[in-house]
This record gives C-alpha cells, structure tokens and sequence, in this order.
C-alpha cells in the first residue's frame, strides 16, 4: 500500500532501542529504512517499513509492550503543527477532533473515530480505506500517546474508563495496566479508548484559541498537499469505495479524478506503480481486514471486494497469501 508515516515515530523508535543497547541503526537498516532520513522533520516512510521495524524491535528487546515503550519517547512538537494545535484546544475533545481531522499528517493507515456514549466519549483507532490494520505495537503507541495528551492537558491524575485492545493478550500485561491505571480488555472487537464523559469538555486553562487555529491551518495546507500528490492513494480510496459495485475499471477511476486514462497511468508510473497493483493490493489489504474483524461471511467479503462469486475470490486470496481465507481466519 502507498501508506506513510512521519519519520517521528520512527526516532521514537531509535531513541528507545538506543536505551534498551541495541544497534538501533542496523534494525532500521534491516527494516528497509535510511537511519540519516529519520533526521528530516518533514520525511515520511512507507507503513510497510513501519510494521517491520515494529515487529525488528519487539524480537531483539524481548519487549512485547514496545509500542508503549516508544511512545514515552515521542514528543508532540514531532508533530509538527498538528502537536501544537491539538495541545493548544479549547477542551480534550476539541483536542481529539483535531486529531481525528488529520491524523493523515502523522500517518495516512489509520483513521481515528469519535462517538458519544452515556458516560463516555468513545475515541476508536481503525485501519484508513483500504488499509491493512496497523500492527499492534504501533496501536499501543497511538494509545499512549493519546493518555499522555489527555494528562498533559487534564493533569496526571487523569485516567480514562476503559482500554480495549485487538491485539491477543500478552505475557505480562503489567505496562498496559501501569500506563492507563485503568481495566485494558485484549482480543477486544475494536482497539478503543474509554474517556469519561464529565471529563471531555471542560474548559483548559492552557487552550489558545489563537495558536491553535494558525497551526490548524499548516495541517490543513500540509494534509492538502499530501492528498493531492499521492494519486496511488486516491486511486486506492476511490477503489475502496465502489468495490462493492464491481472493478470500476482505470478508465471510470480516471474518470472520477478528473485526468485522462493517460495522465493516470503516467502519474501512477512516476510513483513506481499502475492500476492492477493497486486494485490487488486494496483487495488484499481490505480482505484482511474484514476477515479479522469477524462481521461477514468470506461470500460476503467477495461481495465487498468486488468479485463475482466467493470461490473467484478464495482463489484470489490463495494466490495472496498462500492459504484460504477460511483457514487464515
């Protein structure tokens, strides 16, 4: 997929390896990135590197809550004026609207969703259209650093209701249960946040309605600017759209983004991919989330990604990963 993510996360990363002793240089190596790159506060690097370097990290510290472990050493300021505006709102939930707003600035995998509950604000962290699901370290991470916003903002005494994970149930679930002092449920249908209601609203006493706006708009033109470049990602969203139609085919995606077929096709040459690419790898990677979240049939996933029949598109998925979509289930 032609999802990325800002290289901050990715000096988190480094910055805790480093004080665990490993050779933080040559796990980012091994995971397909360039170490000096990280030192670019405007680089990004794609998710599939990401998931790598995740999965590097956890096998050489031994430490299956790494992703809590890294995000104690982000610092909101390492994202750039979405860090500033969120810490600057009027109240937590302004603060995670804006997160919610752009999230696509820090990293266009995931996809942030916010629902009023009695008693709660419900604050959940999904897969972006057409995405595989993030991995479960870089899950804790987004958590923590949403815990760590949410005291930095309400005091350290802040806790929220509930945490709910996908992720299976660790070992030791001790750093879970020490970072958000709260009940953190695993193999949870959604990865969730639990935020009290009474809590969500109140006025801050360090919001900048002032500050907050001018970095509001530095996302806005920084989101912008990434959408309008990344036509692979347009194509993939579009695609994850009007699947359920049917392959809408190049032609009626060209189409839809006002370019002729061959205006399409050069620009998705000059990104190193073409259409098919990208029809397999929606198809792929939203296979994979359906099948893991459980809620339909593989007939009614075939459905969804645009096949003909469930045995078009067990095939398909065999050809993927090697296995029926049944048996990876």
């Amino acid at each position: 997929m032609s999802a990325s993510t800002l290289g901050s996360w990715g000096r988190a990363v480094r910055r805790a390896l480093r004080e665990t002793g490993c050779d933080a240089e040559a796990l980012i190596r091994e995971a397909g990135l360039d170490p000096a790159a990280l030192d670019d506060p405007q680089a990004r690097y794609p998710v599939a590197a990401s998931r790598r370097l995740w999965a590097l990290s956890v096998a050489a510290t031994g430490d299956e809550a790494f992703g809590i472990t890294a995000a104690r050493h982000a610092e909101f300021t390492h994202f750039h004026a979405l860090g500033v505006a969120v810490m600057a709102s009027l109240s937590l939930r302004d603060a995670f609207e804006r997160c919610a707003r752009y999230l696509a600035v820090v990293s266009d995998a995931a996809s942030l969703h916010l629902e009023d509950v009695p008693d709660a604000l419900v604050v959940t962290i999904a897969p972006a259209a057409g995405e595989a699901a993030p991995s479960p370290e870089a899950i804790d991470a987004y958590a923590t650093i949403f815990m760590r916003l949410s005291r930095g903002l309400l005091g350290r005494s802040f806790n929220p209701q509930a945490l709910r994970l996908q992720r299976p149930e660790p070992r030791n679930a001790e750093p879970w249960l020490r970072m958000f002092r709260s009940p953190v449920h695993f193999a949870a249908e959604h990865n969730q946040l639990i935020l009290p209601a009474e809590r969500v609203d109140r006025p801050l006493e360090s919001a900048s309605p002032e500050l907050a706006a001018a970095n509001e708009a530095i996302a806005q033109r920084l989101l912008a600017a990434r959408e309008q470049s990344d036509w692979g990602q347009r194509v993939q969203r579009l695609l994850a759209e009007r699947l359920p139609q049917g392959d809408p085919g190049e032609a009626a995606i060209a189409e839809a983004l006002h370019l002729s077929l061959r205006s399409l096709q050069r620009k998705l040459a000059e990104q190193g991919t073409r259409y098919g690419e990208l029809l397999q790898q929606t198809r792929e990677a939203l296979a994979r989330q359906y099948l893991a979240e459980g809620r339909h049939s593989v007939s009614e996933i075939a459905y969804l990604l645009g096949f003909g029949d469930a045995s078009s598109f067990t095939r398909a998925f065999k050809r993927w990963t090697g296995t029926a979509p049944s048996q990876w289930r």
